[in-house]
């Protein structure tokens, strides 16, 4: 798939163990996990992830309605953030589980009490765990950091 120029991400981790998180990783070589959210239950893991930078793109309504978190507020995005991990807030499939980006966001700021600096690193690692070129991530993230260095 590399070859062809595909880049790999696997759903792992958000209903199932987080072993299935290590087999995509490991067997299938993936350079981001879609949920994730399980991981947090394996200290190993978690220090994998951040070590090798490795996305999670959490999808906190979806977490919800599948009964991952009993309530948004039990959500442990914070938590994997306050571990070092590259997490990101997206939407999974809005129309089955009720919720728009703009609407994960909220809810889950609502719920949880991120903090600016959490959403501010929310922000930059979307950048970091998008495919886009490393010239356009620079730039975004610089234009970021712009509009955050007056709250800093």
């Amino acid at each position: 798939c590399r070859a062809l120029g595909l880049r790999l991400v696997a759903h792992a981790g958000e209903e199932g163990p987080p072993a299935y998180v290590w087999t995509a990783l490991d067997v299938l070589k993936v350079e981001r996990i879609d949920h994730g959210v399980q991981s947090f239950k394996d200290p190993a893991l978690m220090a994998r992830l951040a070590k090798d930078r490795i996305p999670l793109t959490v999808c906190p309504l979806s977490n919800l309605k599948l009964c991952v978190f009993p309530t948004l507020a039990d959500h442990n995005i914070g938590a994997l953030l306050d571990a070092g991990l590259v997490v990101t807030v997206n939407s999974d499939d809005p129309a089955y589980f009720g919720g728009y980006m703009n609407e994960n966001f909220l809810q889950t700021f609502a719920a949880t009490g991120l903090t600016a600096q959490q959403a501010y690193q929310l922000a930059r690692n979307s950048f970091e765990a998008s495919f886009i070129s490393d010239e356009a991530k620079r730039d975004y993230v610089a234009r970021l950091d712009a509009c955050f260095a007056p709250f800093a």
